[in-house]
C-alpha cells in the first residue's frame, strides 16, 4: 500500500481526495488538513532530527535529569532560544549523549509529540505512521 492510499484508508476517504502537499516529500493534504505519512524508520529519523534541532526548547529539568548538570545552566541558555541550540547539543553530547536523550524523550512523550504539530498524536495504518500537522 502506498502513502496516499494508507492516508485515505485512515481517513475513510477516496485516494483521489488525497493530494501531495508542496511542503514536503511525505506531506499530503486531505480532508481539510495536512498530514505527514512516514514509515517506522522515517518517523524515528524525523523525530530524532526534530529533537536535535529543538533542544533549546526542552524542559530544563528534563535536560538536567538526563545530563546530571544543574538545571540553572539550561535555564540560563534558554533565554537565547534557538541561537543556543548548539550549546545545548554540546552539553548533552558531553553528558550522556544525544541518542540516549532522544530515546528518553520519545519514550516519555511519543513520536507524535514531536511530529504532529496539530494534536501530538501518532496513528498507524498498515506500514505507515500518520501525523496531522495542521
Amino acid at each position: 500500500m502506498n502513502r496516499r492510499k494508507s492516508l485515505a484508508n485512515y481517513l475513510g476517504i477516496k485516494k483521489s481526495e488525497v493530494e501531495k502537499s508542496v511542503y514536503g516529500e511525505n506531506v499530503f493534504d486531505a480532508d481539510g488538513a495536512e498530514y505527514l505519512v512516514l514509515t517506522d524508520d522515517e518517523a524515528d529519523e524525523s523525530a530524532a532530527e526534530y529533537i536535535k534541532d529543538s533542544l533549546w526548547a526542552f524542559n530544563a529539568s528534563f535536560l538536567s535529569g538526563y545530563t546530571g548538570l544543574d538545571e540553572c545552566i539550561f535555564k540560563a541558555l534558554q533565554d537565547k532560544c534557538e541561537d543556543a541550540n548548539d550549546a545545548f547539543l554540546s552539553l548533552v553530547e558531553s553528558n550522556g549523549g544525544i541518542d540516549g536523550l532522544i530515546e528518553d524523550a520519545i519514550s516519555a512523550d511519543g513520536r507524535g509529540h514531536f511530529l504532529s504539530g496539530y494534536d501530538g498524536n501518532e496513528s498507524e495504518n498498515g506500514e505507515y505512521f500518520i501525523y496531522r500537522t495542521s
